[in-house]
């Protein structure tokens, strides 16, 4: 097998293989095609999204297994009934250069989670928002979603905390693809999601980028709130990684398949990010891709008395030497922005 790149070297304008050059701003037409067009056309996509939405009359979409009857607007864990949530959708510049490219990530936040992160940096609107808020996003919506961002010449839809809402994003990825959607689908995830949706994901996500955020079930409790987290972050990391593969790069830098994972470096935790590199390396290979973010700092429940061992940013220090573990572990794929 040929190396795969390391980090992409420029990011110029132009498209996915084979793709005619854009002018910044105009919509892209790669003549790549993601994944889920191809199960649109055998009618599989169609009958993945059925499949998807009669789970949610009792649903265990997530690990969550709450077993109540979304479709008839009940809710549990993730306190979303029916429709998703959206509470933003943008073109976002933010992301790895490999995302936001020179037109931006499409990027659709999907409101509530099935997580509670004590340091969460979009708590109000994966915890703090409350239901009677919280406005429903019929599939038609999402759908025109999809299309306007990739109108406004987007590189990829991205679904930002998708994990308890996979029926309803297939479900609006219909009329979306129907209506042209041409763009990878970018699951950004952390990481805790069902067996279940995964596999009605196969074939329809071009790019997984899941979270792996800790490696002990004693602080998977404390700080997110689901002692199995571990476990099941490793065993759906590994079926994205079978899914797609290692990350891979169009010839102008963007990122069109594959696995990115994210890790945010923690205070004090250089134990649990130590053992996460080291099962990156050893389950996914050297050129599994890697993103070590360094942009942590006390928010969410994170403050005062709360949580006292985080409650400060991450160090210099600490950050280094979390990359000097990575190399030294001989993962030679480290994402080369540092926040």
């Amino acid at each position: 097998m040929s190396a795969l790149p390391a980090n992409p070297s420029t990011l110029r304008n132009g498209g996915l293989p084979g793709a005619s050059p854009s002018a910044p701003g105009a919509p892209r037409v790669p003549a790549w095609e993601p994944a889920y067009r191809a199960l649109h056309r055998s009618g599989e996509l169609r009958r993945r999204s059925e499949r998807a939405l009669a789970s949610l009359r009792s649903c265990r979409v997530c690990p969550r297994d709450c077993d109540v009857n979304r479709l008839a607007d009940k809710f549990a864990f993730c306190r979303t009934g029916r429709h998703a949530v959206v509470t933003s959708w943008f073109q976002h510049f933010g992301e790895e250069d490999c995302l936001r490219g020179w037109n931006g990530s499409g990027t659709i936040f999907l409101g509530h989670c099935n997580l509670r992160c004590v340091f969460c940096q979009n708590y109000d609107i994966s915890q703090g928002l409350r239901v009677s808020e919280a406005r429903a996003t019929p599939p038609e919506d999402l759908a025109a979603m999809m299309l306007q961002l990739q109108a406004e010449g987007c590189h990829n839809i991205n679904f930002v905390t998708p994990e308890h809402v996979v029926p309803q994003l297939l479900e609006a990825l219909l009329p979306a693809v129907e209506h042209g959607l041409r763009l990878p689908i970018v699951y950004n995830t952390s990481a805790y999601d069902s067996a279940e949706s995964l596999a009605q994901l196969d074939g329809v996500v071009d790019i997984y980028m899941p979270d792996f955020k800790y490696w002990k079930p004693e602080s998977a409790v404390r700080y997110v709130k689901a002692g199995d987290y571990p476990e099941v972050a490793r065993a759906r990391i590994a079926e994205m990684h079978r899914q797609v593969g290692a990350l891979r790069f169009d010839d102008e830098g963007l990122a069109y398949r594959g696995v990115l994972i994210r890790h945010l470096v923690m205070p004090g935790g250089l134990d649990e990010t130590e053992a996460i590199l080291r099962w990156i390396r050893a389950e996914l290979g050297p050129d599994a891709y890697v993103n070590l973010m360094n942009q942590y700092h006390p928010a969410g429940r994170v403050g005062g008395e709360h949580y006292p061992e985080i409650n400060r940013r991450l160090s210099v220090a600490e950050f280094t030497e979390a990359r000097r573990i990575a190399e030294a572990l001989g993962l030679c794929r480290l994402d080369g922005r540092r926040s």
